[in-house]
């Protein structure tokens, strides 16, 4: 049955925000997000991950070791009965080219790639969805994808907030302290799916 999801942006807006996550233990989940995602999970919502990752291409880290970063975070988030849905990531950079580099690459956001691929896989109503970041690039991808936009002020946010037009500030649904108001709000819009 096709289900509306969240898309989630990783570093800044699930957990905290540092230069390049390399290493498994660098991970540390932002206050009440695994509360969060539980929320929209039991609200019906899938709960995706999509997440940018220039450190593969700019050769910081393996795709696997990249994997294991994921796994860690995933575990951290089964500590509290968490899981998400999927975890889609982008290992490309036009200014870094390497081997994972891909000049047509049209899954870093801001383009919508992950998110539409998220959607056959998943078979997602992206017109019932919504995109939660803490960039602009996090919010233009859902924008392109049809879905509807919440900037949290964590992480990049409160610069982002700064920074952004009055014409894309004008565009976010939600501007929210944390994932977990932004939780709070998705949920309170339609308290359960069928």
């Amino acid at each position: 049955m096709i289900r509306p999801a969240v898309f989630l942006d990783r570093d800044g807006t699930v957990n905290v925000e540092r230069s390049y996550i390399t290493r498994p233990e660098d991970i540390h989940l932002i206050p009440h997000a695994a509360t969060a995602i539980g929320r929209l999970k039991a609200a019906g919502y899938a709960v995706v991950l999509v997440t940018n990752q220039a450190a593969v291409a700019k050769g910081l880290l393996t795709e696997v070791e990249l994997g294991g970063i994921h796994k860690h975070l995933e575990s951290l988030l089964s500590c509290s009965g968490v899981f998400l849905d999927a975890i889609y990531y982008c290992p490309h950079h036009s200014q870094f080219p390497s081997s994972s580099s891909d000049p047509e690459c049209s899954c870093r956001k801001p383009s919508p790639g992950m998110i539409l691929q998220a959607a056959r896989d998943l078979d997602l109503d992206l017109g019932k969805s919504f995109m939660v970041g803490d960039s602009l690039s996090d919010l233009q991808a859902g924008w392109s994808a049809g879905c509807r936009a919440a900037l949290v002020l964590t992480g990049h946010g409160e610069h982002t907030h700064l920074e952004a037009s009055d014409e894309d500030l004008r565009r976010v649904d939600l501007i929210a302290e944390s994932l977990a108001d932004v939780g709070e709000w998705i949920c309170g819009l339609q308290p359960s799916i069928p």
